[in-house]
């Protein structure tokens, strides 16, 4: 026997590092056109239409990506369950990369005319491909990592991407505002984001390279047991599981896109008024909170379960989405600051525990698709036209109760479709597991000072 402990704990730490960095880069790249959209596109790509339609419409084209996340689900779930986890996150990040990249050398509708916001469009439907075939990856190279009980500590991972994508992106955006004049930023200096992300890239490349594929896929693939046709039994014995998942998804995407999707910002600093750069680093204050909150979310679903930790989540944003603008109205940047920490606080819980609950919802041989797009789909019924929605609802009544309205209407559509959910953070993965686990202890209790090469 060989003593794996060593090599299992730096497999652990690459796999996590992998995991977080690659999905920071992801959402950092998607997160920057997000963010640009409210400060930039609106004026130098959709310059024709004015005032609240150029936001509109800007906003939509940032929205547009999710039409597509299922898409790009579809697709990476495929080829994920056929041909392992590890080659198609090496695959979305490098188009992601590319895309991102081109966008900071388009140029605007001054210099090329219609061409330049179609082409911007297109790039953005890339970035959605390549985020709806990421997640889905990530999550489940994470989880399928994991030992039993400790799903929920793995999977946190990719999910810390996200606020730590945020916090770079719009970090990035505001020390760039901050330093320059308004006039070189909406020239050129909002550009540097957009070219910066290929060094991440790279990086991010490198690391995922170096990670083993998911073992779980790995026993398939001995076994002969990859699904030739993924999609097609995924729909005919899953289709309840991905509505679940969508669902469960929605609430968090509506919360999370009006913080992060650009709303609130051009809410605070157009509608009430609020200095740019101290609205953005009131985000970025809301990110690391909404990072804080997934990082202890999912060990604390570990403990007390999936389902709770979810309850705990919505029901906090429930309770904070009338007083969320009544403390932004007021005009006040600490009181804004507390309006955005509130909101990701629900953010957090309800985002932490996603990679381990969706990989639970799903068998093996049908995990990445099932996964990928119940989160595709749950991003594009929540997520994706928030900010849109929202400005419209403003506009239209001249006041944000309806946006509250809506917020809390998705948060109780979310609860109940976990309400729908078996229980299951303290089950093995997989129902084949159940022999290892027992193998394993077994082999612990009659050899403590090693563990199994199995």
């Amino acid at each position: 026997m060989t003593d794996i402990k060593p090599k299992r704990r730096n497999e652990e730490r690459r796999v996590a590092l992998a995991t977080a960095v690659g999905t920071t880069i992801e959402w950092y790249d998607f997160f920057i056109y997000a963010n640009s959209a409210a400060l930039v596109f609106a004026h130098l790509y959709f310059s024709p239409l004015s005032g609240t339609v150029a936001t509109l419409v800007a906003f939509a084209s940032a929205g547009v990506s999710f039409v597509f996340r299922p898409l790009g689900a579809i697709w990476g779930g495929y080829l994920g369950d056929r041909f392992g986890r590890r080659a198609v996150l090496v695959l979305t990040l490098s188009l992601m990369g590319a895309a991102t990249f081109a966008i900071g050398l388009l140029p605007t509708y001054a210099t090329i005319g219609i061409a330049a916001p179609i082409l911007l469009v297109f790039l953005r439907i890339l970035q959605g491909l390549s985020a709806g075939g990421e997640w889905g990856g990530a999550a489940l190279l994470a989880v399928e990592h994991a030992p039993l009980g400790k799903r929920g500590r793995f999977g946190v991972y990719p999910q810390l991407g996200a606020p730590a994508g945020m916090v770079l992106a719009i970090g990035t955006i505001a020390l760039l505002s901050a330093n320059m004049s308004q006039e070189a930023f909406m020239s050129w200096g909002w550009r540097l984001p957009f070219l910066f992300s290929v060094l991440l890239i790279i990086i991010g490349i490198l690391i995922r390279r170096g990670v083993e594929e998911s073992p779980v896929f790995e026993e398939l693939k001995q076994k002969k047991q990859q699904n030739a046709t993924p999609l097609r039994v995924l729909f005919k014995s899953h289709r309840r599981a991905v509505l679940l998942g969508a669902l469960i998804f929605m609430g968090n995407g509506v919360g999370g896109y009006l913080l992060v999707g650009g709303y609130i910002t051009s809410y605070a600093t157009s509608a009430v008024g609020m200095n740019r750069n101290l609205v953005l680093a009131a985000v970025v204050i809301a990110s690391v909170t909404w990072l804080i909150f997934t990082w202890i979310s999912g060990p604390l679903s570990d403990r007390i379960g999936r389902k709770k930790t979810y309850y705990l989540g919505f029901t906090a944003q429930i309770i904070v989405a009338f007083p969320l603008f009544a403390l932004i109205n007021t005009g006040s940047i600490p009181l804004l600051i507390v309006a955005v920490i509130l909101l990701s606080l629900g953010q957090g819980m309800t985002y932490g525990p996603q990679s381990a609950l969706f990989c639970e919802m799903f068998p093996a041989h049908v995990r990445y698709a099932g996964a990928s797009i119940a989160y595709g789909l749950g991003a594009l019924i929540g997520g994706a036209f928030s900010p849109t929605i929202a400005t419209l609802l403003q506009s239209l009544t001249g006041t944000t109760t309806l946006i509250s309205v809506y917020l809390i209407a998705v948060s109780i559509v979310s609860i109940i479709a976990v309400s729908r959910l078996k229980e299951r953070s303290r089950e093995p993965l997989e129902p084949s597991s159940i022999e290892n686990e027992l193998r394993e202890l077994a082999h612990r209790t009659h050899n403590p000072g090693q563990t199994s090469s199995h």
